[in-house]
């Protein structure tokens, strides 16, 4: 008789455990999705004839097994995946080559240029930031020799607490640069100071980088004709190439799910997770939409929070569900505006097509509005726009659930970016042709609320032994897509050889081959 496995979820940690287990005829699985959508986060809606992608997903690791694995599920774009396989290696491509190619099949894998900038001041800086003359002319010689100061200062002299995300920052960037760059651009992203903020996120997300790391990468590209796809010797942030589906990042997972499919997993979806009856430590039945389920193996990615609220067990503490109850999450809105053309007239940095400048996503410093990035779509992909004459673009809006920007009519909100974008120059408000707005709730799980006790919870988690937490808001950890992906691949393993110990599924991105910098 088959193991059942229950898989609460269709995001790509559900998906991955999944695909994973579909290869081993040894199990009977079933993917349980609140929702109508599969992908999570990583989805990609459309709206008439445009793809917006939530948050933007470069297709990038330092895993081997997960960059494999995206091209065994969607392979490299024709006479580019020959030259990769050959040289291991980069074909240049511009991302100002925007015209879509009817010759391209569909089920493909760009290989696409990364590049993000500032906007600050009004004037656009790069990310990360870079000690170029541009820079020097924007920020003024004054405040450059003030940044390179403080951070020589802190170099000899660091700060001993690093506790603290704002002691974190200033530790590996000095303090102007961190009140310059990262002070309000992370309280806009979290809402809260970098003070209440554990370190822990900047540990996850920001370890590698310094100010001398970003100025060697610089100097090093200059005898580079060719970089190695892999970048292992890169810090993240830096990177410069990157994979993405022809279609946006929920046409993999689509694809994946298909491939679920055909190989018997069944999913329902509209069935959101209840209730859990755990005896004996273990979970004996799992309630959805009024229908109740058995299973020998439960992966979970639902939020932390909800899984906590869910349970039903004698032995679970108190304090455990207190924590749980406290446990914070930054919510998120996307308002897709299409546009006839930017008002970008005095950037002479980058060549400019239609007024089309080359970023994928541009982080808005200005603390006059609350947008903090802006998507450009077509630069992503061509194919996320039905007319490629056109400028595709989304304002990320970082909020609570109830709070004021969360409160507005859609058609409100819409009005409320449109004006953000006028009033920082990007646009003309005749410019305007469509527009829509995306909500998305435990977008990112945060580190402070309750946070700090999290490993109280964790402990009971691990008690419970057919149980596998994975993925982003199933860890409560900020992953990446390719770190979620590898918690699930986790999760499958020691399924498979009876493993005991979850101390390996939530080792994932702890290891410092894993970080990401910023």
């Amino acid at each position: 008789m088959k193991e059942k496995v229950l898989i609460i979820g269709a995001g790509p940690a559900g998906l991955t455990a999944a695909y994973e287990l579909s290869l081993d005829d040894k199990y009977d699985i079933t993917i349980l999705e609140a929702s109508n959508e599969i992908g999570g986060i990583s989805r990609t809606i459309l709206y008439n004839g445009n793809r917006i992608d939530i948050g933007g997903h470069r297709f990038f690791s330092k895993s081997d097994r997960v960059m494999n694995w995206w091209q065994n599920i969607l392979p490299i774009q024709g006479s580019l995946a020959k030259d990769y396989k050959q040289t291991k290696t980069i074909t240049e491509v511009s991302t100002l080559e925007n015209a879509p190619d009817p010759d391209i099949e569909d089920k493909v894998l760009l290989i696409r240029n990364r590049l993000s900038r500032i906007l600050f001041l009004r004037k656009f800086f790069d990310y990360p930031i870079s000690l170029s003359l541009k820079t020097v002319k924007n920020l003024g010689i004054i405040r450059i020799i003030k940044i390179g100061m403080s951070y020589i200062y802190r170099t000899f002299f660091p700060l001993k607490d690093e506790s603290t995300l704002e002691n974190f920052f200033i530790n590996r960037f000095g303090n102007e640069l961190y009140k310059t760059f990262f002070k309000d651009y992370t309280q806009k992203v979290w809402g809260v100071p970098c003070d209440k903020i554990s370190s822990q996120w900047g540990a996850q997300r920001i370890k590698g980088l310094s100010i001398t790391k970003t100025i060697i990468h610089a100097l090093k590209k200059n005898f580079k004709s060719k970089e190695n796809i892999n970048q292992k010797n890169i810090e993240t942030t830096l990177i410069e190439k990157f994979f993405y589906p022809k279609f946006g990042p929920g046409q993999l997972w689509e694809e994946v799910l298909n491939i679920c499919l055909s190989n018997g997993v069944k999913i329902e979806k509209f069935s959101k997770v209840d209730k859990l009856i755990i005896e004996d430590n273990q979970i004996k039945k799992i309630f959805s939409s009024s229908k109740e389920y058995e299973a020998n193996h439960i992966i979970s990615t639902m939020a932390i929070k909800d899984l906590i609220s869910s349970i039903e067990d004698e032995k679970i503490d108190k304090e455990v569900r207190n924590i749980a109850q406290n446990l914070v999450y930054r919510d998120f809105i996307t308002v897709g505006i299409l546009l006839e053309k930017l008002k970008i007239n005095n950037d002479t940095n980058f060549k400019t097509i239609n007024n089309l400048i080359p970023d994928n996503w541009i982080y808005i410093q200005e603390s006059d509005v609350k947008v903090g990035r802006i998507q450009v779509f077509n630069n992503w992909s061509p194919y996320m726009i039905e007319n490629p004459d056109k400028i595709w673009i989304g304002l990320e809006y970082f909020c609570n659930v109830g709070d004021e920007i969360w409160s507005l009519e859609e058609d409100e909100l819409k009005e409320f970016a449109i004006n953000e974008l006028v009033k920082i120059d990007l646009i003309d408000k005749k410019d305007v042709i469509d527009s829509t707005v995306i909500k998305v709730e435990k977008a990112y799980p945060a580190y402070f609320g309750s946070y700090d006790n999290f490993d109280e919870i964790k402990k009971y988690i691990n008690t419970i032994k057919n149980l596998y937490c994975v993925g982003r808001n199933g860890m409560h950890r900020y992953n990446n897509m390719d770190h979620s992906m590898l918690s699930a691949m986790q999760a499958v393993k020691n399924i498979q050889n009876n493993i005991k110990s979850k101390d390996n599924i939530w080792s994932v991105n702890t290891e410092e081959e894993y970080h990401e910098s910023k």
